[in-house]
Protein backbone atom coordinates (compact mmCIF):
# COMPACT_ATOMS: atom_id res chain seq x y z
CA UNK A 1 0.00 0.00 0.00
CA UNK A 2 1.24 3.38 -1.01
CA UNK A 3 1.55 5.56 2.32
CA UNK A 4 1.59 9.52 1.91
CA UNK A 5 3.19 10.59 4.99
CA UNK A 6 1.03 13.60 5.77
CA UNK A 7 1.51 16.22 8.65
CA UNK A 8 -1.34 16.88 10.57
CA UNK A 9 -2.23 18.42 13.64
CA UNK A 10 -5.74 19.07 13.24
CA UNK A 11 -9.29 20.23 15.21
CA UNK A 12 -12.31 20.04 12.66
CA UNK A 13 -14.64 19.38 14.82
CA UNK A 14 -14.89 23.03 15.53
CA UNK A 15 -16.32 25.24 12.68
CA UNK A 16 -13.71 27.84 13.45
CA UNK A 17 -11.46 25.71 11.76
CA UNK A 18 -13.64 24.71 8.60
CA UNK A 19 -14.24 27.10 6.23
CA UNK A 20 -16.69 26.33 3.34
CA UNK A 21 -18.61 28.20 1.12
CA UNK A 22 -21.79 27.87 -1.57
CA UNK A 23 -21.77 29.53 -5.25
CA UNK A 24 -23.67 29.23 -8.52
CA UNK A 25 -22.01 28.82 -11.29
CA UNK A 26 -23.64 30.29 -14.23
CA UNK A 27 -23.85 31.53 -17.90
CA UNK A 28 -25.30 35.13 -18.81
CA UNK A 29 -24.95 37.68 -21.78
CA UNK A 30 -24.41 41.73 -21.73
CA UNK A 31 -24.51 44.26 -23.92
CA UNK A 32 -24.28 47.65 -24.63
CA UNK A 33 -24.31 50.15 -28.04
CA UNK A 34 -22.04 53.34 -28.37
CA UNK A 35 -24.73 55.72 -29.30
CA UNK A 36 -23.41 59.14 -29.09
CA UNK A 37 -21.82 59.59 -25.66
CA UNK A 38 -19.69 56.22 -24.99
CA UNK A 39 -16.16 55.38 -26.63
CA UNK A 40 -15.77 51.66 -27.23
CA UNK A 41 -13.80 50.67 -23.83
CA UNK A 42 -16.78 52.29 -21.82
CA UNK A 43 -19.09 50.20 -23.83
CA UNK A 44 -16.93 47.41 -23.23
CA UNK A 45 -17.29 47.99 -19.67
CA UNK A 46 -20.80 48.62 -19.77
CA UNK A 47 -21.27 45.34 -21.30
CA UNK A 48 -19.63 43.20 -18.84
CA UNK A 49 -21.55 45.03 -16.12
CA UNK A 50 -24.71 43.86 -17.72
CA UNK A 51 -23.69 40.29 -17.62
CA UNK A 52 -22.83 40.26 -14.21
CA UNK A 53 -25.73 42.19 -13.43
CA UNK A 54 -27.78 39.63 -15.58
CA UNK A 55 -25.62 36.63 -13.85
CA UNK A 56 -26.61 37.80 -10.11
CA UNK A 57 -29.87 37.93 -10.77
CA UNK A 58 -30.58 34.83 -12.77
CA UNK A 59 -28.47 33.00 -9.88
CA UNK A 60 -31.16 34.20 -7.59
CA UNK A 61 -33.84 33.17 -9.82
CA UNK A 62 -32.08 29.56 -10.41
CA UNK A 63 -31.92 28.99 -6.64
CA UNK A 64 -35.14 30.35 -5.69
CA UNK A 65 -36.49 27.20 -8.21
CA UNK A 66 -34.22 24.75 -6.99
CA UNK A 67 -35.03 25.21 -3.30
CA UNK A 68 -37.61 23.27 -2.02
CA UNK A 69 -37.61 23.47 1.33
CA UNK A 70 -40.68 24.10 3.66
CA UNK A 71 -39.08 26.65 6.30
CA UNK A 72 -40.52 30.40 4.25
CA UNK A 73 -37.71 32.08 6.41
CA UNK A 74 -35.30 29.82 5.23
CA UNK A 75 -36.09 30.50 1.70
CA UNK A 76 -35.66 34.26 2.56
CA UNK A 77 -32.92 34.20 4.24
CA UNK A 78 -31.18 32.14 1.03
CA UNK A 79 -32.58 34.06 -1.54
CA UNK A 80 -31.66 37.32 0.45
CA UNK A 81 -28.04 36.17 0.47
CA UNK A 82 -27.96 36.14 -3.28
CA UNK A 83 -29.59 38.83 -3.52
CA UNK A 84 -26.03 40.73 -2.17
CA UNK A 85 -24.19 38.37 -3.79
CA UNK A 86 -20.45 39.02 -5.06
CA UNK A 87 -20.40 38.02 -9.03
CA UNK A 88 -16.95 36.81 -10.25
CA UNK A 89 -16.06 36.51 -13.91
CA UNK A 90 -14.21 33.17 -14.36
CA UNK A 91 -14.36 32.76 -17.90
CA UNK A 92 -15.17 34.81 -21.12
CA UNK A 93 -16.72 32.89 -22.91
CA UNK A 94 -17.96 35.12 -26.51
CA UNK A 95 -17.53 38.91 -27.23
CA UNK A 96 -17.42 40.92 -29.91
CA UNK A 97 -18.75 43.99 -32.12
CA UNK A 98 -22.01 43.93 -34.07
CA UNK A 99 -24.24 46.12 -36.09
CA UNK A 100 -28.00 46.82 -34.77
CA UNK A 101 -29.93 48.61 -37.30
CA UNK A 102 -31.83 50.46 -34.90
CA UNK A 103 -28.66 50.93 -32.21
CA UNK A 104 -25.45 51.53 -34.79
CA UNK A 105 -22.05 49.58 -33.29
CA UNK A 106 -23.10 47.69 -30.40
CA UNK A 107 -20.70 45.32 -28.15
CA UNK A 108 -21.66 41.49 -26.97
CA UNK A 109 -19.88 39.36 -24.38
CA UNK A 110 -21.02 36.38 -22.62
CA UNK A 111 -19.47 35.17 -19.37
CA UNK A 112 -19.29 32.02 -16.98
CA UNK A 113 -19.65 33.75 -13.61
CA UNK A 114 -19.15 32.43 -10.12
CA UNK A 115 -22.40 34.09 -8.19
CA UNK A 116 -21.22 34.17 -4.50
CA UNK A 117 -24.24 34.56 -2.14
CA UNK A 118 -23.60 37.12 0.75
CA UNK A 119 -21.31 34.95 3.17
CA UNK A 120 -22.44 36.09 6.90
CA UNK A 121 -25.85 35.20 5.32
CA UNK A 122 -24.78 32.23 4.38
CA UNK A 123 -23.25 30.72 7.59
CA UNK A 124 -26.22 30.71 9.45
CA UNK A 125 -28.42 28.93 5.92
CA UNK A 126 -25.87 26.45 6.02
CA UNK A 127 -25.97 24.90 9.36
CA UNK A 128 -29.71 24.12 8.41
CA UNK A 129 -29.47 23.23 4.71
CA UNK A 130 -26.50 20.62 5.48
CA UNK A 131 -29.51 17.75 6.44
CA UNK A 132 -31.75 19.12 3.29
CA UNK A 133 -31.37 17.90 -0.47
CA UNK A 134 -33.68 20.79 -1.34
CA UNK A 135 -31.86 23.54 -0.31
CA UNK A 136 -28.32 24.64 -2.18
CA UNK A 137 -25.61 22.42 -2.08
CA UNK A 138 -23.56 22.25 0.88
CA UNK A 139 -21.12 19.95 1.26
CA UNK A 140 -18.80 19.65 4.91
CA UNK A 141 -15.37 17.98 5.91
CA UNK A 142 -14.37 16.41 9.32
CA UNK A 143 -11.37 14.21 10.47
CA UNK A 144 -11.92 11.53 12.78
CA UNK A 145 -10.27 13.53 15.96
CA UNK A 146 -8.45 16.83 17.18
CA UNK A 147 -5.06 15.98 16.88
CA UNK A 148 -2.36 14.09 15.49
CA UNK A 149 0.95 13.22 15.91
CA UNK A 150 3.88 11.85 14.30
CA UNK A 151 2.76 8.05 13.43
CA UNK A 152 -0.38 8.52 13.47
CA UNK A 153 -3.42 7.54 10.50
CA UNK A 154 -5.51 10.20 9.97
CA UNK A 155 -8.90 9.41 8.41
CA UNK A 156 -10.98 12.68 6.40
CA UNK A 157 -14.72 12.82 6.13
CA UNK A 158 -17.06 14.65 4.04
CA UNK A 159 -21.17 14.50 3.69
CA UNK A 160 -23.33 16.41 0.86
CA UNK A 161 -26.48 17.81 1.76
CA UNK A 162 -27.34 15.97 -1.74
CA UNK A 163 -25.70 14.12 -4.74
CA UNK A 164 -22.22 15.36 -5.93
CA UNK A 165 -19.01 15.37 -7.61
CA UNK A 166 -16.35 16.42 -5.85
CA UNK A 167 -12.49 16.72 -5.89
CA UNK A 168 -10.02 16.72 -2.50
CA UNK A 169 -6.51 18.07 -2.64
CA UNK A 170 -4.29 18.13 0.37
CA UNK A 171 -1.72 21.23 0.30
CA UNK A 172 1.14 20.25 2.18
CA UNK A 173 3.60 22.45 4.45
CA UNK A 174 5.67 23.30 1.52
CA UNK A 175 3.07 24.00 -1.06
CA UNK A 176 2.89 20.87 -2.34
CA UNK A 177 -0.80 19.79 -3.39
CA UNK A 178 -1.95 16.31 -4.22
CA UNK A 179 -5.09 14.86 -5.40
CA UNK A 180 -6.09 12.45 -3.06
CA UNK A 181 -9.76 11.92 -4.30
CA UNK A 182 -10.56 11.06 -7.30
CA UNK A 183 -7.15 9.14 -7.55
CA UNK A 184 -5.50 6.42 -9.95
CA UNK A 185 -7.15 3.46 -8.14
CA UNK A 186 -10.72 5.36 -6.90
CA UNK A 187 -11.66 7.43 -10.06
CA UNK A 188 -15.62 7.63 -9.42
CA UNK A 189 -16.01 11.17 -8.13
CA UNK A 190 -19.73 11.09 -7.98
CA UNK A 191 -21.50 10.70 -4.32
CA UNK A 192 -24.73 10.29 -2.45
CA UNK A 193 -26.27 13.03 -0.71
CA UNK A 194 -27.06 12.19 3.08
CA UNK A 195 -23.74 9.63 3.45
CA UNK A 196 -20.44 10.01 5.27
CA UNK A 197 -17.52 9.25 2.83
CA UNK A 198 -14.02 8.03 4.21
CA UNK A 199 -11.09 8.90 2.98
CA UNK A 200 -9.09 6.58 2.25
CA UNK A 201 -11.01 3.83 2.20
CA UNK A 202 -12.40 1.32 -0.54
CA UNK A 203 -10.12 0.95 -3.49
CA UNK A 204 -7.50 3.60 -2.33
CA UNK A 205 -3.95 2.46 -1.90
CA UNK A 206 -2.26 5.19 0.25
CA UNK A 207 -2.75 5.88 4.22
CA UNK A 208 -2.13 9.60 5.54
CA UNK A 209 0.36 9.19 8.16
CA UNK A 210 1.69 12.19 10.28
CA UNK A 211 5.08 12.95 9.67
CA UNK A 212 7.97 15.83 9.26
CA UNK A 213 7.75 18.47 8.39
CA UNK A 214 5.59 20.40 10.46
CA UNK A 215 3.55 23.53 10.07
CA UNK A 216 0.39 24.42 8.47
CA UNK A 217 -1.05 22.74 5.62
CA UNK A 218 -5.08 22.42 4.53
CA UNK A 219 -7.68 20.07 3.09
CA UNK A 220 -9.19 21.73 0.28
CA UNK A 221 -13.20 20.13 -1.33
CA UNK A 222 -14.29 21.15 -4.72
CA UNK A 223 -17.58 19.84 -5.22
CA UNK A 224 -20.50 20.46 -7.91
CA UNK A 225 -23.85 19.14 -8.54
CA UNK A 226 -22.37 18.76 -11.78
CA UNK A 227 -19.48 17.21 -13.50
CA UNK A 228 -16.02 19.42 -12.02
CA UNK A 229 -13.29 20.37 -14.48
CA UNK A 230 -9.92 18.85 -15.43
CA UNK A 231 -6.68 19.77 -13.51
CA UNK A 232 -3.05 19.15 -15.09
CA UNK A 233 -2.29 15.89 -13.03
CA UNK A 234 0.60 13.47 -12.46
CA UNK A 235 0.18 10.09 -11.13
CA UNK A 236 2.16 9.83 -7.89
CA UNK A 237 1.55 5.76 -6.64
CA UNK A 238 -1.70 5.74 -5.15
CA UNK A 239 -2.53 9.73 -5.68
CA UNK A 240 -1.76 12.67 -8.56
CA UNK A 241 0.53 15.39 -7.82
CA UNK A 242 -1.34 18.72 -8.65
CA UNK A 243 0.73 20.28 -11.44
CA UNK A 244 -2.36 23.12 -12.01
CA UNK A 245 -1.05 26.49 -10.56
CA UNK A 246 -2.85 27.17 -7.04
CA UNK A 247 -3.97 30.26 -8.21
CA UNK A 248 -5.77 28.56 -11.07
CA UNK A 249 -7.33 25.20 -9.14
CA UNK A 250 -10.45 27.15 -8.14
CA UNK A 251 -11.30 28.46 -11.76
CA UNK A 252 -10.54 25.04 -13.57
CA UNK A 253 -12.68 23.27 -10.99
CA UNK A 254 -15.32 26.05 -11.43
CA UNK A 255 -15.28 24.60 -15.09
CA UNK A 256 -18.32 22.74 -14.87
CA UNK A 257 -20.85 21.80 -17.30
CA UNK A 258 -23.53 23.53 -16.35
CA UNK A 259 -26.99 22.81 -17.50
CA UNK A 260 -30.10 25.23 -18.73
CA UNK A 261 -32.57 26.08 -16.57
CA UNK A 262 -35.12 28.60 -17.56
CA UNK A 263 -37.74 28.85 -19.84
CA UNK A 264 -37.00 30.35 -23.85
CA UNK A 265 -33.62 31.35 -23.02
CA UNK A 266 -30.05 30.34 -22.61
CA UNK A 267 -29.25 31.04 -19.17
CA UNK A 268 -27.27 27.35 -17.14
CA UNK A 269 -26.51 27.15 -13.55
CA UNK A 270 -25.09 24.84 -11.73
CA UNK A 271 -24.72 24.29 -7.67
CA UNK A 272 -20.95 24.82 -6.47
CA UNK A 273 -19.53 24.82 -3.30
CA UNK A 274 -15.56 24.86 -1.78
CA UNK A 275 -14.46 24.22 1.66
CA UNK A 276 -11.11 24.45 3.30
CA UNK A 277 -9.59 23.22 6.67
CA UNK A 278 -6.61 24.77 7.79
CA UNK A 279 -4.74 22.30 9.52
CA UNK A 280 -1.26 22.67 12.33
CA UNK A 281 1.49 20.03 13.10
CA UNK A 282 3.30 19.13 16.12
CA UNK A 283 5.48 16.45 17.63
Amino acid sequence: MIKIFISLTLSLLFISNLYASQSTIIESEGYACMGEDKSMKETERTAMVDAKDKAAKNAATYIKGETKVKDSQLVKDIIEAYNNATVVVDKELEKGWYTDPSLGKCYKVKIKANVIPDENAMKKVSETTIEDPSAPLTVKVWTDKKEYKEGDKIKIYMRGNKPFYAKVIYKETTGNLIQILPNPYRKDNYFNGGVIYEIPSGNDKFELEVNPPFGEESIMIYASVSQLGDLDLKKEGGVYQVKTKPKDIGIKTRSVKVKEVTEGKAQQASDYSEGEVVVKTGK
